[in-house]
């Protein structure tokens, strides 16, 4: 079977939504963010106060890339990793693309309150996801397929990611 992406803002259910499916299918799993905060030995807020934004991008992209290369998985991708060209390149050879969607009022209460969403510790976060979901809208449209996850449980995603690629 050909690898599962599954891009998105973050809040969508990507992570939730990819570990049931890889038990579901027998294939392994694999977060990128959760890859970079193990080699870069720190969270990805750490790395985006620390480092910056840039350096972040770079060390996913590296992390994309061999993620891609493996073969039976399911990659949950950062919410601006295919927004760089060589990453939705690359993962887009790798397999199949869903991208989970969800409105920005559903997003801001998935992850209100979480310390790790560095892009959203701002005194606004509602409008920095509505600005950060307009700039990304074409990237994410660039999947080959999309669910709105807004009113679905993470078993009822999972359903339909399976009826998508069957």
């Amino acid at each position: 079977m050909r690898n599962i992406i599954l891009v998105g803002f973050m809040g969508t259910g990507k992570s939730a939504a990819g570990r049931l499916l890889a038990e579901k299918l027998n294939m392994d799993f694999v977060e990128l963010d959760e890859i970079i905060e193990t080699r870069e030995k720190m969270s990805i807020k750490d790395i985006f106060e620390k480092k910056g934004e840039p350096y972040f991008r770079l060390v996913e992209k590296e992390v994309a890339k061999k993620a891609s290369s493996r073969k039976n998985i399911i990659i949950s991708a950062g919410g601006g990793a295919i927004v760089d060209e060589e990453n939705f390149k690359n993962l887009k050879q790798s397999g199949t693309i869903i991208c989970l969607k969800a409105s920005p009022a559903t997003i801001l209460k998935r992850t209100k309150g979480l310390e790790n969403r560095p892009l959203l510790n701002i005194p606004d976060p509602k409008k920095q996801i509505e600005e950060l979901l307009r700039k990304r809208e074409a990237y994410y449209n660039k999947a080959d397929f999309s669910i709105e996850t807004d009113n679905l449980s993470v078993d009822e995603v999972v359903i339909e990611i399976i009826a998508l690629i069957a």
